[in-house]
């Protein structure tokens, strides 16, 4: 029984060039990577999330399928390569997904939460009903949004139900 950590919508769109892109992505990813790397060197597995937009509700303004926006990030792809790849449709990462088999299957009991966007995915998917039965910790600076402000007040709001760590800390 352990730890995963969960890398949630490192994708294409929310980069310079993309159709939404964040603020400090290239810091989170860089951070993001690391962390992953970490995770692998102590046998912690890692999953990646991936929004892929409902197509029965029209063209999404991002995260098309068969678009690269929502191709997940090359830098994340390489430094996981053999993570699992769970979509999803909706902002928490266990609603209609398989990510619940993936952590039984992984003994998880613990989950280390970053990605893209703080106050919203991430959020979701920390304080989601599935969640309650793991330990669950975000990563702080492994995680961004559209800014600063919105960042650290999705984090301030996280901060009363979950751990909130840094990489460093925490993996």
């Amino acid at each position: 029984m352990g730890k995963a950590l969960v890398v949630i919508d490192v994708q294409n769109d929310y980069f310079p060039g993309g159709k939404f892109p964040l603020w400090n992505t290239e810091e989170t990813l860089a951070t993001t990577v690391k962390a992953v790397h970490r995770a692998k060197e102590k046998g912690i597995p890692v999953i990646l999330i991936q929004h892929i937009a409902d197509s029965s509700r029209g063209i999404a303004p991002f995260f098309n399928g068969g678009t690269p926006g929502a191709e997940l990030h090359q830098a994340v792809k390489e430094a996981a390569t053999d993570a699992p790849v769970v979509v999803k449709a909706f902002a928490d990462s266990f609603h209609q997904t398989c990510l619940e088999e993936v952590l039984a299957r992984l003994g998880v009991t613990e989950l280390l939460l970053c990605g893209m966007m703080t106050q919203n995915c991430v959020t979701h998917t920390a304080i989601s009903k599935s969640a309650e039965k793991y330990a669950v910790t975000v990563l702080t600076d492994c995680c961004t949004t559209v800014d600063q402000m919105i960042h650290l007040i999705g984090l301030n709001a996280l901060s009363t139900r979950v751990a909130l760590a840094t990489a460093a800390e925490a993996v």
